[in-house]
């Protein structure tokens, strides 16, 4: 969205992996619950006017409702002024609500029960004041460019982390009768130029990334998808009929509707023969270009665009609106109404501390025992001075960081900073705290001399393109730390052996200067936790909980390992292909600083007991169309089992994650891909056995010539282990 922008059902199991006393989730058919929704939709279809049906597809222009968006009510069927409202991670405008953690914070956690409730809170807060449509959960952009401003809203660069945390996220979200949105469809991987850019990419390479995700979406009976500002290969995305029809409705069997971004249509023939079902906001933001309404009435009655689309459109929105029963009392709207918050913040600081990633400990140093005199260094451990709500739209990295900037945010209900809790557990333990709350090099060395650690705290932010924070118009001009903060570091060592970096950020940045200061003893890569951000900090800092997080990305060495930049031009030719993020690396044999999938523990694991079982045998898919694609996709045909063990000294969580490398048989594919993962929550001594369930979907590529998924033939490789470089367990499995 731009500038100034103002489901409970689950088709098939999923194929996360779960502990053995869990059951993958199953609820009603896909299918059949759509298909009781469209009947519903075709008998209040056939009550409504021509004009009704242009109204329900039309918002009624920006600015002149209670919400982002807005169509307008249709009193012969109860059908009610709609509300749409941003966003991913909680009510934008809100009066009263919770600002959950960002996905990128989400996905920190690989802990599929926080991921779910985090959706069911969402859901639950929009339900509360009358939102039905929320603008949310994000996989595009999925995250290729590791300074694209907005990866932190969606979940990481890998199409299966994110297609589960898709899935979870919609299927909370819904649970409460709201429809979620997955957004931005499809390619748009950068702000600079998003709304001229065209991604020119090659067949394979959307299935088998950018689409991937926004299948799980579909298949979990997602109500809504957001088209995005880019063209693809071409053509802009909302009104782009291979994308939207071919792609969407066609291939993966969305039964639900796609709207426009804000102001993203362009015309109003091409936008709705594309396969746009809704435009969004109505307007431009003057209020003075207008696509649809009117004009679409006209295109309509020279039959340029049929009757019969528009029947199409309007079916589908009321379809989505039957499927989540909101004709049934659903609250009316007001963004101000209070008592929505519940126990939400509970999920806002468990998913903050647990997607907390320890990268280095030398010496033990954390967590903290006690100690006498602590040094807290930087801007970003206190809230920002003008107030924790200050900027518009988080349009600032001013003070503790909790959240990017942009439409994807929300007012703080309230703040804590690191020094805030760090203060309060200080008063506890007698520790006596320095505080310097500024980047400045100049003095550091007072606060930090003394004190038995230091504690220094670094950022870097991005955000949409509408703003532009100290020079970075969305996305990021390089992937160093904001604030000098190599140089902030370096001043601290100097002053003290035993520096703490504490690291909030968007996305990775280059760590290599600070790693060389031998002063450095441990990184805590605290990543973007909202509201909780001292509190959860504190609770990894003085071991109240192990840190679990693992990387929902990598981190390199240097900013050109990366190998996708930002594209100035007015074309991104995805000359990457599939090889981005730690696929990129494994193909091209670049060591990371620290890789995807990476975290440490204050306790230890062991792997062993290495099962694999298959029935999979090799062909393309043959199922029927179903919600997310060909039916048999969805069926399990492999299960890994591995047994995990905590042989440390306290209690702590793994996250063991299972990597397939496709047969030679197969076209040039990347060396490993994440098939699966778990959480599992183990006391000193305590063994688990973890279960991947293998869907042939997982096992699959994309073949072009056939336009179909395909399990190749041959011996399937198959590592198990706490990262993506760190694999305890090899295997395979032949198919033939």
């Amino acid at each position: 969205m731009h500038l100034g922008t103002f489901a409970v059902l689950a088709a098939s199991s999923l194929a996360w992996a779960e502990a053995g006393e869990k059951q993958a989730r199953q609820a009603g058919s896909g299918p059949a619950a759509w298909d009781a929704a469209y009947s519903q939709a075709s008998t209040a279809l056939s009550k409504l006017s021509q004009q009704d049906k242009v109204n329900m597809v039309t918002g009624v222009g920006w600015n002149k409702g209670p919400c982002v968006g807005n169509t307008p009510a249709i009193g012969s069927i109860g059908y009610p002024q709609l509300c749409l409202q941003d966003g991913p991670l909680g009510i934008r405008f809100g009066g009263s609500v919770t600002a959950f953690t960002p996905g990128i914070q989400a996905a920190s956690t690989w802990d599929v029960e926080l991921i779910r409730q985090r959706g069911v809170y969402l859901g639950a807060e929009a339900k509360g004041v009358g939102v039905h449509v929320l603008l949310g959960p994000v996989a595009g952009a999925l995250g290729k460019i590791p300074n694209g401003g907005r990866n932190w809203e969606g979940f990481g660069p890998d199409p299966y982390l994110t297609g589960i945390a898709m899935s979870e996220t919609i299927e909370g979200i819904q649970s409460n009768g709201v429809q979620a949105c997955a957004k931005h469809f499809i390619l748009n991987e950068q702000e600079t130029n998003r709304e001229t850019i065209s991604s020119v990419v090659d067949d394979r390479t959307v299935h088998e990334l950018y689409l991937f995700p926004f299948a799980d979406a579909v298949h979990s009976n997602v109500a809504s998808v957001m088209c995005s500002y880019n063209k693809v290969n071409g053509t802009w995305a909302c009104e782009n009929d291979k994308i939207q029809i071919g792609l969407l409705k066609k291939e993966l069997g969305f039964k639900g509707y796609v709207m426009s971004d804000w102001n993203a249509q362009h015309t109003t023939n091409g936008a709705a023969n594309g396969g746009m079902d809704m435009t969004m906001p109505g307007s431009d933001y003057n209020g003075g270009t207008i696509l649809w309404g009117p004009q679409l009435n006209t295109a309509v009655n020279n039959g340029q665009v049929s009757k019969a689309r528009l029947d199409d459109m309007a079916k589908r929105i009321l379809a989505s609106w039957y499927l989540l029963k909101q004709n049934s009392g659903y609250p009316a709207t007001n963004l101000k109404a209070n008592n929505v918050q519940g126990n939400h913040k509970e999920n806002v600081r468990a998913v903050a501390r647990d997607g907390i990633v320890l990268l280095k400990n030398d010496d033990n140093i954390l967590p903290l025992k006690k100690p006498s005199k602590l040094a807290v260094i930087g801007s970003s451990s206190v809230v920002n001075p003008a107030g924790r709500n200050a900027c518009t739209d988080r349009g600032c990295n001013t003070g503790a960081l909790g959240m990017g900037w942009g439409s994807g945010t929300t007012e703080y209900p309230y703040f804590v900073a690191p020094y805030d809790a760090l203060k309060t557990r200080a008063q506890s333990d007698g520790t006596t705290i320095n505080l310097s709350s500024s980047d400045s090099t100049s003095g550091v060395a007072a606060a930090a001399s003394a004190a038995d650690a230091a504690l220094v705290f670094i950022t870097a932010d991005s955000g949409e393109g509408y703003i532009t924070v100290e020079g970075a118009t969305g996305d990021r001009p390089n992937l160093d730390p904001w604030h000098n903060g190599n140089q902030l570091v370096h001043a601290v060592t100097q002053a003290n052996k035993n520096t703490i970096v504490v690291v909030h950020s968007t996305g990775p940045i280059i760590l290599e200067t600070i790693l060389t200061q031998p002063g450095v003893k441990a990184v805590v890569w605290a990543g973007l936790p909202s509201q909780e951000n001292g509190n959860a900090l504190v609770d990894v800092l003085y071991g109240l909980v192990s840190p679990s997080g693992k990387l929902p990305y990598t981190i390199a060495k240097s900013e050109s390992d990366y190998g996708a930049p930002v594209q100035r031009s007015g074309t991104d030719q995805f000359a990457e292909g599939l090889f981005i993020d730690y696929r990129h690396f494994d193909q091209n044999g670049i060591a990371p600083r620290y890789e995807f999938g990476y975290g440490l523990s204050y306790t230890n694991f062991t792997y062993s007991s290495l099962t694999i079982t298959s029935t999979a045998s090799p062909g393309p898919a043959s199922g029927e169309t179903i919600p997310g694609g060909r039916s048999d996709l969805w069926e399990t045909v492999a299960t890994v089992t591995a047994t995990i063990k905590n042989t440390g000294g306290v209690q702590g969580a793994e996250v063991p994650q299972l990597y397939i490398t496709l047969p030679s048989s197969a076209p040039s594919s990347p060396p490993r891909q994440l098939r699966g993962f778990a959480k599992l929550k183990l006391v000193p001594g305590e063994s688990k056995t973890v279960t991947f369930n293998l869907r042939k979907r997982d096992l699959s590529y994309w073949d072009s010539g056939r336009q179909n998924w395909v399990v190749p033939s041959g011996s399937f490789g198959v590592k198990v282990g706490a990262s993506s470089r760190d694999l305890r367990l090899n295997g395979k499995f032949d198919v033939s």
